[in-house]
């Protein structure tokens, strides 16, 4: 069965041939690929088995395109709840353990009420039950270090950590250029 157009996204590469973005993954709708195509500011790298007709023209949907021209990235990302979760690797900066972004919150190192900024270099990933176990204490007072000192990630930093959290659906012709700097296993 033919998969609809709707269910074949492009992966956007930058003109390097890496990905404007791993988290969330830079995929563009088959419509802005062919749009971009056909006003040639990219180049088409692997394509569905999918067409796409018009009464006078065939066009296979493209499922890797990349940049013509460099796109650089911004070297400060947004300060953001999921950032935050993405810096910390979704995991509790207090107990370890790693959630879903549902099941995780943000905490002020040093708690507001005690003249505590909500900054890079004060909020830290943490699950529910640390942080209603620290509630609006220093984290001295309550033996609660942060596991990694909270800091402003650059962008590709990000990048790096959102490469470990790969999205539910990854098309074949995706994989080489989502992970073509790791290490290759030895046959």
């Amino acid at each position: 069965m033919t998969p609809p157009p709707d269910s074949c996204p492009a992966l956007v590469l930058n003109a390097d041939f890496r990905p404007l973005s791993y988290f969330p993954l830079s995929l563009w709708p088959w419509q802005e690929a062919i749009k971009a195509v056909f006003l040639d500011r990219v180049n088409i790298v692997a394509e569905y088995d999918r067409a796409v007709r018009s009464p006078s023209f065939e066009m296979r949907l493209p499922s890797v395109i990349s940049l013509k021209e460099f796109v650089a990235t911004s070297r400060k990302p947004a300060f953001t709840r999921f950032n935050v979760f993405l810096r910390d690797r979704f995991s509790c900066q207090y107990c370890g353990e790693r959630f879903s972004t549902h099941d995780l919150t943000f905490d002020h190192v040093i708690p507001r009420s005690r003249g505590g900024k909500t900054t890079w270099e004060n909020v830290v990933t943490a699950c529910g039950a640390c942080n209603l176990r620290k509630g609006d204490k220093l984290p001295s007072q309550v033996g609660m270090i942060p596991l990694s000192r909270p800091v402003q990630p650059t962008t590709f930093q990000l990048q790096e950590n959102g490469r470990s959290f790969p999205p539910n659906f990854l098309h074949q012709s995706w994989r080489d250029f989502l992970y073509w700097d790791t290490e290759l296993e030895a046959w």
